[in-house]
Parts: structure tokens; C-alpha cells; sequence
């Protein structure tokens, strides 16, 4: 009897392993490319796990903002600068700030500005104005954070319009902790602009509110005499982003969130060499790298286009990589890539595809 009951234990046993193979394989990006033993290629990092949320609050903290009230059992802790990764209705993913409380458990709270297609919108702000009510369930990965608030005596944060979102909790966060600092929070008007009575409330003074259609664009040059040791955070549009940049000290830099990909074309053509399949494509200048391989490879994952979400994170086996993400650590640069974004710095690279 005990033979015979370890027998069928390693008869089931080797059951489960073969449905779990199979499963691995035909869920595959790549397939039926072979699949690895352990998967290198066209998955993220740890933190995107999914997990399902329920939408079970709404509110419109600004003319054209909706804030989102995320509920769902065990949700990973975060603090000021994390985000989430959002997977609509659609299929799309896109990033949003977690803008409430960090000990709140198992509660996430975003918020996103609806913008226009003639905007330069891709849909995905829509789609969560437009489809994401109280009791609609989603998909979520993360939170991660690239924009994490480091320990300083004094702080300078420079907001723009939904930038402030991040910036929010490290406000707060700020505020606990009996450090100094102050805010420079800039929108087109003060109906566009989400949580200022809240930030005026906790700051008094120490919040400078800058609208546009009031007082036009913010003075800057304070930031050339920011003592040392102060921490400079900044979140908004790319001109606010550069000119608080260029406002800095020589020699220093603020500490930057950007949700707007760099351009994916741009240099010169170059081979890319997919290593599994021995098939070859050419990138041409103004094309980028996933393009040109989803013309071999269309089942090949991918999302955001702009070097966030990772989704199209791939492994490079040679060649010499130009960087463009906003994701990956340097580490994980060694041997790998967004191809979304990222290009050849010569004139091939070989991907493990």
C-alpha cells in the first residue's frame, strides 16, 4: 500500500507538472517560438503582478479630473511617488500616481485629466472618464516607484495641472515628517488645477498658487539659491519640467516624473538579429525597434509605445543598447531593453526571440 500510494502520488504529481508546462507554453508571448525554463524575455519585473481592484468611489477634484477610489484585499503597500499601472477596458495600460494615503490599507486612490485626442491624447484618459464607474472591476499591476521622496531636511516641490498628483502625499509626507517646504503648484486656472484646497489648507503661504490665466507662467529664479541639502521635486509638462531644470544650480538637478515617452524613431537604421527564431529585420532611422519586429513576430506583447509600463521588455544577447525608458534601473540595462523606445547605438543588436 505505501508503494502504491507513492507511486500515485508521483504519477499525479508529474500530472500537474506536465498542465503546468503546457499552460506556461501556450501562454507564452512567443509562441510557438520554444519557451524558456525561466522566462527572460516580454515580461515585467515582479511588481506588475496583476491583481483586481474594484472601483468603488468617483469624484471630479478639478474641471476635467476624475479621481478613482481603487478597494481590493492585500494590496502591496506604497509610499509618496509610487504608481500604478492601470490595464482598461481595452486592453491598454497606462500609468497613474497614487495620490492618497500611504496607510490606508488596502485602498488606491489615482486621478487622471481627460485629455483630447487633438491633444495629443491616445484614448486611455477617456476610457477611464468615460467607463470607469463605482462598481466596475480592473486590473492593476504594481505600485512601483521610479519618483521616491528621499529623506531631507527641506523641500522644494514644483507641480503643473495633474503633475500634482505624486506630489500630493509627498507634501504630506513632508509635512509629518516636520520638514520645510514649500510649493509652487502652476495650472491654467484654478478650476483645473485638483487638491489646491487641500494643499492651500495644509500649506497656508507656504503653497504659491501660479494660474496662467491669473498671473502667467512662475518665476523660477528662486531655485538658483535653493540651499544645499534641499530636495527639488518637480511633475507637470515637459516645458515645466526643463525650465525648473534650467533653473537649478550648476552642478545640480531636481528629481523629475515623467509620463511622456521619449520619441522611439530618430538616429540612424540598424539591424536587429532575433536569435530563436534566426530571423534578421532592418529598423529603419524613423521606425522603431518593436515596429519593425512585430512585422516578424505579430503576437509579440507590447502597450504603453512609450517606455513605461514594460511590457516589451526584451533580453539583448550582444550589441550596444541606446537607452531611451523611463523604467529600467540600471542594472536591469545590462541585458535588456524596451523596444518600444530604446534603439541600436551601432549597427545591430540580437534579441533573445
Amino acid at each position: 500500500m505505501p508503494r502504491f500510494t507513492t507511486v500515485a502520488l508521483a504519477a499525479g504529481a508529474a500530472l500537474l507538472v506536465r498542465r503546468a508546462v503546457r499552460s506556461r507554453m501556450t501562454s507564452a508571448p512567443l509562441w510557438p517560438l520554444p519557451s524558456l525554463e525561466e522566462p527572460v524575455s516580454g515580461y515585467g519585473r515582479g511588481a506588475t503582478v496583476p491583481r483586481r481592484v474594484l472601483v468603488t468611489g468617483r469624484a471630479v477634484p478639478a474641471e476635467g479630473v476624475v479621481e478613482l477610489r481603487l478597494e481590493g484585499e492585500r494590496l502591496p503597500s506604497w509610499e509618496p511617488g509610487a504608481h500604478l499601472d492601470l490595464v482598461l477596458p481595452s486592453g491598454q495600460v497606462r500609468q497613474y500616481s497614487l495620490c492618497g494615503d500611504p496607510g490606508q490599507a488596502d485602498v488606491y486612490r489615482i486621478a487622471t485629466r481627460l485629455v483630447e485626442e487633438e491633444q495629443g491624447g491616445r484614448g486611455g484618459s477617456r476610457e477611464v472618464h468615460e467607463q470607469l464607474h463605482e462598481g466596475a472591476e480592473i486590473e492593476i499591476r504594481g505600485p512601483r516607484n521610479r519618483f521616491p521622496l528621499v529623506p531631507s531636511p527641506a523641500y522644494v516641490f514644483v507641480a503643473g495641472g495633474i503633475g500634482v498628483t505624486p506630489v500630493l502625499p509627498m507634501v504630506r509626507a513632508a509635512e509629518a515628517a516636520g520638514a520645510e517646504w514649500r510649493l509652487v503648484y502652476c495650472g491654467r486656472s484654478r478650476t483645473t488645477m485638483p487638491y489646491l484646497a487641500d494643499l492651500l489648507r495644509l500649506g497656508g503661504d507656504r503653497v504659491t498658487v501660479v494660474a496662467e490665466d491669473e498671473s502667467g507662467y512662475p518665476d523660477l529664479s528662486f531655485l538658483g539659491s535653493v540651499p544645499d541639502g534641499t530636495a527639488v521635486y518637480c511633475c507637470g509638462p515637459d516645458g515645466l519640467m526643463d525650465a525648473v531644470t534650467a533653473a537649478m544650480p550648476e552642478g545640480r538637478a531636481p528629481r523629475l516624473e515623467r509620463f511622456s515617452g521619449p520619441a522611439p524613431a530618430g538616429g540612424t537604421p540598424f539591424e536587429v538579429e532575433l536569435r530563436r527564431s534566426g530571423r534578421t529585420v532592418a529598423v529603419a532611422a524613423d521606425r522603431s525597434v518593436l515596429a519593425a519586429v512585430r512585422e516578424e513576430v505579430p503576437g509579440l506583447m507590447y502597450s504603453c509605445t512609450q517606455g513605461f509600463c514594460g511590457t516589451c521588455r526584451q533580453t539583448v544577447l550582444e550589441g550596444e543598447v541606446d537607452h531611451r525608458d523611463e523604467l529600467l534601473t540600471d542594472a536591469e540595462r545590462a541585458d535588456s531593453m524596451l523596444i518600444c523606445v530604446s534603439r541600436c547605438a551601432g549597427k545591430k543588436l540580437v534579441l533573445d526571440l
